[in-house]
């Protein structure tokens, strides 16, 4: 074992020596290798970022969610000039699978309204969203309330002129920690009386929280927008009772609206049922799309980084073959001569990744202090930082096996007498 801790502190310094006594050549041969890990790692670091930031705001809902509505959020085969004729999910669809679909545990109908201009006493707040849904929501969502409730049954069903305030906008309307409740704000031309302020809870994808929006009774908003408006988008939110089929469930609640809408059995379905499940699986596959053109980019670079340093142990090999002749007739064993070449490659190798990696690094920490993402945070994980070494770690063997074999096998005598 000290045999190959002394080849390992000799490699090192004839990695050191190479570096210092031909800085250029060394330079031009380990750029590609850190504009590759730069390239992969970087990309990686991005992609586990946008994950994160996209399953996060999926991690409030059940995966056995379900949305109905006009479109699809994944691929399609039904035309577009076919789904463009859908008509929109009505809120009489919502009443009918409420009582017709025995195994649902919560629904709501959720119609997505322009923004507001909100007002109390002086203080105006503009463009502010609104969630325009029924009490449903409150379960489907897993609400926390810092204060106060979300509107019941009784409320939701009548279009009360009730709201509830997201914890931004409580703050910025009545002052940071005041209780709102009871007071009554200015919006939709009437006044609304606050029953309800949400938890704080922090920027989500896209920068979209619920700390900034206000959320109304769907009824109220009917009454102001109508039934037939697609600029609402309106949806049908699902969540089936625990331990049910998701497959027999969908085929029931399709079949439950098929009939209501009077499709013959040879017409296509002219809405979408959007399983949640299905649309993180979509997410998966763009993220494991956007991985792989990350691999592809960075592959290119590290196959030219490998050539280069492939280079460098055939000149280093060249160069040291009267040392190598010297070493064997001292009686270094072959695999002594291999490793020595080989802990070299490695270390050249890894020299490169890791410049590769703090570029990634300093780059992180750039988009991070100028904001110029705004809220989305990129993050450099440990597990892209331990890939990134072990692919150098592979590079560096790849590259420098071949060269490292040629060194051991040389001739004592025929090395010495070439090298004088």
């Amino acid at each position: 074992m000290l045999i190959y801790f002394r080849a390992l502190g000799e490699s090192f310094r004839f990695a050191v020596n190479a570096l210092r006594n031909n800085k250029t050549r060394t330079f031009l041969s380990l750029m590609g290798v850190t504009v590759g890990i730069f390239s992969i790692i970087g990309v990686l670091a991005a992609v586990d970022s946008l994950e994160r930031e996209i399953k996060g705001s999926l991690s409030a809902l059940d995966q056995s969610t379900i949305i109905l509505c006009h479109v699809s959020f994944g691929p399609t085969e039904v035309p577009r000039w076919k789904r463009e004729q859908f008509p929109l999910v009505e809120y009489e669809d919502f009443q009918y699978l409420e009582r017709a679909v025995p195994d649902t545990k919560a629904s709501t109908y959720v119609l997505s309204v322009p923004p507001q201009t909100i007002k109390y006493d002086d203080v105006t707040l503009e463009n502010i969203g609104v969630g325009a849904t029924t009490e449903g929501w409150f379960e489907i969502e897993s609400l926390q309330f810092e204060l106060g409730r979300f509107f019941n049954a009784s409320e939701s069903n009548s279009g009360a002129s009730v709201v509830v305030l997201g914890n931004e906008i409580r703050n910025k309307l009545f002052g940071e920690g005041v209780d709102p409740r009871g007071k009554k704000i200015r919006m939709y031309s009437r006044k609304l009386t606050v029953i309800g302020v949400l938890e704080k809870e922090g920027a989500g994808f896209g920068g979209d929280s619920k700390d900034e929006i206000v959320v109304v009774p769907v009824n109220l908003a009917r009454r102001i927008y109508g039934d037939n408006n697609r600029s609402t988008f309106p949806q049908i939110v699902l969540l089936p009772k625990e331990n049910v089929d998701d497959e027999a469930y969908v085929a029931q609640i399709e079949q439950k609206l098929r009939n209501k809408r009077g499709l013959k059995t040879d017409e296509v379905s002219n809405f979408f049922i959007n399983q949640l499940k299905g649309f993180t699986a979509f997410i998966d596959n763009i993220i494991g799309f956007l991985t792989g053109v990350g691999w592809g980019i960075g592959g290119f670079a590290l196959l030219v980084g490998g050539f280069g340093i492939a280079n460098i142990m055939f000149v280093s090999v060249k160069e040291r073959t009267n040392l190598i002749g010297i070493q064997k007739a001292l009686g270094a064993k072959r695999r002594f001569i291999l490793f020595q070449f080989l802990f070299e490659s490695i270390l050249l190798s890894i020299f490169g990744g890791l410049i590769g990696l703090i570029m990634v690094q300093v780059v992180v920490w750039l988009l991070d202090v100028s904001k110029i993402a705004g809220d989305f945070e990129f993050v450099l994980s440990f597990d892209n930082i331990f890939l990134g070494l072990f692919t150098t770690f592979v590079i560096g063997i790849i590259a420098g096996i071949v060269p490292a074999i040629g060194a051991s096998k040389l001739d004592p005598v025929e090395a010495i007498r070439t090298g004088m």
